[in-house]
């Protein structure tokens, strides 16, 4: 279901991108690192967060840590990662497929600026064994998202 929700959101907004499956699991970084042929801080993790009543989500570079102080600086509250549960039934992605495409419903997304330091980023697209190639700034502009610095980059 949610990797076909990636696929229609592709085919209707940039049919120029297409949807990769790997036969093995791509479902943490380094996984789909292996999987794409790509370095770990290439694969643009989608964190789930509540802050206070809002879901957001926060796409980062794979290997880059999320700094509460500067997320609750942000969004004015304690970051908190949604539940395995929570996750699939808010963004219709089951954990380790999370994207920022073709949501369950719409949801708030933003863009770490760590992800400026790619030319090319392999987020997930709806599964744990999909992902797309796409520039940060596209995906940005594709996804209505506002980047912002929250993470630090780790090595």
């Amino acid at each position: 279901m949610s990797l076909e929700s990636v696929r229609a959101f592709f085919a209707g907004k940039a049919p120029d991108i297409t949807v990769m499956e790997s036969p093995i699991s791509s479902a943490t970084v380094t996984l789909a690192a292996e999987a794409y042929g790509v370095e770990p801080a290439m694969i643009a993790k989608t964190l789930s967060l509540r802050v206070g009543e809002r879901v957001i989500l926060i796409v980062a570079a794979g290997t880059s840590r999320m700094d509460n102080k500067k997320v609750k600086a942000a969004f004015g509250g304690k970051p908190k990662m949604l539940g395995l549960e929570e996750v699939a039934e808010i963004t219709g992605h089951e954990v380790g497929g999370v994207c920022p495409f073709g949501l369950k419903s719409p949801l708030p997304v933003y863009c770490d600026v760590s992800l400026k330091a790619f030319d090319v980023v392999v987020p997930a697209a709806g599964s744990t064994h999909s992902a797309v190639r796409i520039t940060p700034e596209r995906m940005a502009e594709l996804t209505a998202a506002e980047w912002i610095d929250v993470c630090e980059v780790r090595p």
